[in-house]
């Protein structure tokens, strides 16, 4: 793996970049800890572009600097809108990169993330920590949140389908906010797959949230694929009404978002929450077979990984 620190990425300075000669991540270190940049090198990014918000850097501000970052779940405000302002500390090795956050002076939390490029494959490792510095124990879940580019799909996959006769049980919890309406036109609630588009031309917002089971969620963007898979833990308790995977999208971007188990964080311990990222090109024309034919070899590739 080859790290570049020191590295600008657009109008941001201070970065770090990280590549195995075929994918790169990109995190700033003068906020965060936060990855502003994933894809091929010198590629396209698939995360929407961090906003130009230099004048916050240092302040208590909250500000949606695009790209990736982690929260605390369940949502709560000020809880889960801690700004990430504040220079990050970081080290590393021939192997993987660290990134630490200064303690949160609202919640008495750390955050921390642990980032491995494979040597040879198109993939990562991530591993969240979130660390609790208060003197009593916390309850709460790992929350990550990418914001995705404009213009692409997201693709989930739909637990097996099975005929009444075979099984009258349910499979999947289906988690609606208040603000989501099913017939907009950017869903498609397919049999092997829900889609949903990124449209800047929408009006409105929307969001879901899912127990996903097959642990894997993608999002598609003019022939680039991206590929998050995590680990499902049956015996887990997860927030939301038991989700670990949640959607949501407005006219300027889409966000794809991982859950942790939510859990009690001792006193002086942490959580973790861990995750693989895949960098794939390919062509799809959006429907089930589409996706059964040109995705689905893919991310059987990623089966021995995780």
């Amino acid at each position: 793996m080859e790290i570049e620190e020191n590295y600008k990425y657009g109008k941001w300075e201070n970065c770090i970049r990280l590549s195995n000669g075929k994918i790169e991540i990109v995190t700033t270190t003068d906020i965060g800890p936060r990855f502003i940049k994933f894809g091929f090198i010198d590629d396209r990014n698939i995360f929407m572009e961090p906003t130009e918000v230099k004048s916050n850097i240092g302040s208590s501000k909250f500000e949606l600097y695009d790209g990736t970052r982690f929260w605390i779940a369940p949502e709560a405000y000020p809880k889960s809108y801690y700004h990430d302002n504040e220079k990050v500390e970081y080290d590393h090795d021939d192997e993987t990169l660290n990134l630490v956050s200064n303690i949160e002076t609202s919640t008495r939390m750390q955050k921390e993330i642990n980032i491995r490029v494979d040597e040879e494959a198109n993939y990562l490792k991530i591993i969240y920590r979130l660390h609790n510095k208060n003197l009593w124990d916390v309850k709460c879940a790992i929350w990550a949140v990418s914001q995705m580019c404009q213009g692409g799909r997201c693709i989930i996959p739909q637990e097996l389908f099975v005929d009444w006769e075979e099984n009258q049980l349910p499979v999947r919890p289906l988690v609606l906010w208040s603000y989501t309406t099913m017939d907009d036109d950017r869903w498609n609630w397919g049999k092997r797959y829900i889609q949903l588009d990124q449209n800047k031309n929408s009006v409105s917002k929307q969001k879901i949230g899912l127990l996903n089971t097959l642990g894997w969620v993608s999002y598609y963007s003019d022939g680039y694929l991206f590929v998050r898979k995590y680990k499902y833990d049956p015996e887990a308790i997860y927030t939301d009404f038991g989700v670990n995977t949640e959607i949501y999208t407005d006219p300027r971007m889409m966000e794809i978002e991982t859950l942790g188990e939510y859990t009690e964080v001792k006193s002086g311990s942490f959580i973790e929450h861990e995750e693989y990222w895949y960098m794939f090109e390919v062509e799809i024309d959006g429907t089930e077979k589409s996706i059964d034919q040109n995705i689905l070899p893919l991310i059987e590739e990623t089966r021995n990984i995780i």
